[in-house]
């Protein structure tokens, strides 16, 4: 199993539902909450002029109609996680993360 089909099973877990969409196109219509995500950049580790370890960086988006949802807590207490910021768009709560996996 590959590493981000093991990221999107963590993710539907934390959710409690299969609302999890990687990359989804624009067209498709979501079920909240969801979970959007995407590839954001990768980061490695070198020693001895060698790449010896490499952690993909995704941008993590709940997106929640509840202002008071837990999910978001779940989400941050991933390892290599961190909160990036949070808004308000039609009605419905958005949290970004990124999260290194």
């Amino acid at each position: 199993m590959s590493r981000r089909t093991e990221l999107n099973r963590l993710l539907c877990d934390i959710l409690g539902s299969k609302n999890v969409y990687f990359q989804p196109p624009e067209s498709l219509k979501l079920k909240y909450p969801a979970i959007v995500y995407s590839l954001d950049g990768m980061d490695n580790i070198s020693a001895d002029n060698l790449k010896y370890r490499s952690y993909k960086r995704y941008s993590v988006t709940l997106i929640d109609k509840d202002p008071d949802t837990e999910i978001p807590d779940k989400i941050n207490s991933l390892p290599l996680c961190s909160f990036e910021r949070h808004f308000r768009s039609d009605n419905l709560n958005h949290y970004i993360f990124n999260l290194y996996f």
